[in-house]
C-alpha cells in the first residue's frame, strides 16, 4: 500500500505569494474571521487569492486539525512555508493574529465594564449563534470535494455515531476510524 503525501500544489496562481502578500493575505482574514476565521478561510484562500485549490485546502484542514493547535494557525504555517519557507510562516502567523490580538484585548476591556447590561448579554448570544451557523455552512461547502466514496460518506457517519452519541474522545475516534479506514481499503485492495 502507497502512502500518499499531502503537497500544497499552486493550481491557479502563477507565482508565489511574497511574505508581504502572505502577511496582508492571512490579516484579512484574521480581521475579517471574528467569531472564528474557518468559514471565511476557504473563501479567501481558495477563491480570492487563489493559492491552493478546494481539495487541496480541505486535505490541508484535515492534517492541521490533527496537529495541537488551532487547525487555521498551522493552516498559515504551511501555506507560508510552503511559499517562502520559515520567513514565510512567520509572515502568515504574525498577519492571521496580530490586529485580532489588539482588537480582543480592547473589545474585552469595554465588554468587562458592560458585560452587566440585558443588551450587551443578548448581543453575545446573537454572534454564538451566528458564528455556529458560519461553521455549519462552511462544513457543508466542504463536503462537496470529498464526498466522492462511499467509505467517506461512511467515515462521516462514523465519526458523527463516536463523538455525539457514544462521545468517544476526539484521539481515539481517529485511531478507530483511521484503523477502519486503513482496513476497508487494505481489503479493497486485494
Amino acid at each position: 500500500m502507497k502512502a500518499q503525501a499531502i503537497s500544497i500544489e499552486r493550481e491557479t496562481v502563477s507565482t508565489a505569494p511574497d511574505c508581504k502578500a502572505l502577511f496582508t493575505g492571512f490579516m484579512q482574514l484574521g480581521l475579517m474571521g471574528f467569531g472564528g476565521v474557518l468559514p471565511l478561510a476557504h473563501r479567501i484562500i481558495v477563491e480570492e487569492k487563489k493559492w491552493i485549490g478546494e481539495s487541496k485546502f480541505t486535505d490541508l484542514l484535515g492534517v492541521c486539525q490533527l496537529l495541537p493547535g488551532g487547525n487555521i494557525i498551522n493552516m498559515s504555517v504551511a501555506i507560508g512555508m510552503q511559499f517562502q519557507g520559515v520567513k514565510g510562516a512567520l509572515c502568515s502567523v504574525l498577519g492571521l493574529i496580530s490586529a485580532p490580538t489588539a482588537i480582543v484585548l480592547i473589545i474585552y476591556q469595554v465588554y468587562e465594564r458592560f458585560a452587566y447590561l440585558a443588551a450587551v448579554q443578548h448581543m453575545i448570544q446573537g454572534l454564538a449563534a451566528a458564528a455556529a451557523g458560519l461553521l455549519f455552512a462552511t462544513g457543508l461547502k466542504m463536503l462537496r470535494p470529498i464526498l466522492k466514496s462511499y467509505l467517506t460518506i461512511f467515515t462521516i457517519v462514523l465519526t458523527f455515531v463516536f463523538m455525539l452519541l457514544i462521545k468517544l474522545p476526539l484521539a481515539l475516534t481517529l485511531v478507530i476510524l483511521l484503523a477502519i479506514n486503513i482496513f476497508v481499503l487494505g481489503v479493497k485492495k486485494s
